[in-house]
């Protein structure tokens, strides 16, 4: 049409255009743009399938709205066998929803929500197992505690075991201490960490929550049962950050690291680096937050517990070994979210990483094996026999002990090579085993022995004693120079 006004001329106009010219004539003639010729189809180019049985999907639908298409159509192939094939189920889905558009119930209507600055502040837990992180060579199964501030969508991320109750403490003084202030609310979800159900009504906020809450200054609120959108920006916010740390992944080029420490410090640069973009807007919400002049609180459980005479201790469910000496003392216990400390006396004798859910058990070898030694017919029947295997070498060690030397032998033998790695290094007793084992040799202590600590002969060198003029330190005095 430009072309045409410009000289009238029809076929020249056509050419320009790429176009037959009898097709732009009639363009010409309807003074139309082509999308705007076309009709929309009112007609089928193919038999409904489903026109002779729609009635009664349409009565099951206006009695039963919620019904799936799917579950219409299994109906359907009961109601007619071998009507109906597999792939006419995404023609049913089709018609299902046109149907819901034209004839269907009214929907839950969701409202975008205008947040101001400084007022809230969100927290909610997401799984980072997908990310596929590896400590030091094996799969780290954890979480990630994910602190939001709607406004300015700041945020800051901690790594974490489980949705407990100090874990959520800990994301939440992270995040505050680094900001300095804090808003007017915290808001979380309906998880154990923060509310419980009592006997009768709605959940209830924790107390230990409450009390941390009030501490920073803040009031505590939550969403409704079943309502997570009302934490819908803190929701959001959990799949951006997680496809954010799998692109810079991809970047480092390994998943793999050395520690926990490591991996949460890493995951603090890329929040950082996503934080830089809205520093503006995180300004005008510093501007109107109270300053935070809580002082930072302990994120650990404090527990009294008595060592059994079996030297364990029984924490939350789950039974751990502590140094024989201090059998049958009370201890403090000092139960953090990623591992637990026993203290004695005002000071720590070790530290353990924390296991989670009911009746599991750690046992550290070095705790029992100087008894063990003394009492190896203790041994073949100890409740936690199988933690005195450290790796797969020890336990294919024993195997091949018991095997030539049953019984109580066989395992006094076991016995003395464990009782070799807690009192030298774990490492170099399992090498041993290894290079014995290859061998086709019966592993036995004093053969360990020899290897992990073998006898260097020969004459020690002489040690040639110089003596000490301390006259010469004299020299760095001013004036007393002396020529070195």
């Amino acid at each position: 049409m430009e072309q045409f006004n410009k000289h009238g001329q029809i076929g020249r106009a056509a050419l320009r255009a790429d176009m037959d010219r009898k097709t732009a004539r009639r363009y010409l003639k309807e003074q139309k743009l082509p999308s705007e010729l076309k009709e929309p189809r009112t007609w089928r180019t193919r038999e409904d399938p489903f026109e002779e049985d729609w009635p009664w999907v349409e009565g099951l639908l206006s009695t039963t709205p919620e019904l799936e298409a799917k579950t219409i159509f299994e109906a359907l192939q009961e109601r007619r066998p071998g009507h109906y094939q597999e792939g006419q189920l995404r023609t049913l889905q089709r018609h299902v929803k046109r149907w819901r558009g034209m004839h269907g119930p009214d929907q839950e209507v969701f409202f975008p929500q205008q947040h101001r600055p400084g007022e809230a502040a969100q927290t909610d837990f997401t799984s980072g197992n997908e990310l596929g992180v590896t400590i030091a060579g094996v799969a780290f199964v954890h979480l990630l505690c994910n602190f939001v501030l709607p406004y300015s969508n700041w945020q800051w991320v901690t790594v974490c075991l489980s949705e407990s109750y100090l874990a959520l403490k800990r994301g939440i003084q992270a995040a505050l201490f680094r900001l300095g202030r804090h808003p007017e609310w915290h808001q979380t979800d309906n998880s154990t960490s923060a509310t419980h159900r009592p006997r009768k009504g709605k959940r209830q906020f924790n107390d230990e929550y409450v009390s941390l809450i009030e501490h920073l200054g803040m009031k505590p609120r939550t969403t409704e049962i079943g309502e997570k959108e009302q934490n819908g920006d803190v929701e959001a916010s959990n799949g951006a950050l997680k496809r954010r740390i799998e692109q810079y992944l991809l970047l480092r080029g390994s998943r793999d690291f050395a520690s926990v420490e490591e991996y949460e410090r890493w995951i603090e640069g890329v929040v950082e680096k996503g934080n830089a973009p809205r520093a503006d807007r995180l300004a005008e919400e510093m501007r109107v937050m109270a300053p935070l002049n809580a002082t930072r609180l302990v994120e650990y459980r404090k527990l009294d517990v008595r060592v059994t005479d079996w030297s364990t201790i029984r924490v939350l469910f789950n039974t751990y070994s502590v140094p024989s000496r201090l059998k049958g003392e009370r201890v403090e216990v000092r139960v953090y979210e990623r591992y637990l400390e026993v203290r004695y006396g005002g000071e720590r004798q070790m530290a353990t990483e924390r296991l989670r859910g009911r009746n599991g058990h750690r046992i550290n070898y070095r705790h029992l094996i100087w008894s063990l030694v003394r009492k190896p017919g203790a041994f073949a029947r100890y409740r936690y026999r199988d933690e005195l295997f450290p790796s797969l070498p020890f336990r294919r060690a024993y195997d091949a002990i018991a095997e030539q030397q049953p019984n109580v032998r066989g395992d006094l033998e076991y016995l003395r090579i464990l009782h070799l790695a807690a009192a030298t290094l774990e490492a170099d007793v399992e090498g041993a085993l290894e290079r014995l084992l290859a061998a086709g040799s019966i592993p036995t202590a004093d053969a360990v022995r020899e290897m992990v600590n073998p006898d260097l002969g020969g004459e020690l060198p002489a040690l040639v004693e110089y003596p000490v003029d301390l006259n010469v330190y004299d020299g760095l005095l001013p004036g007393n120079e002396v020529a070195l």
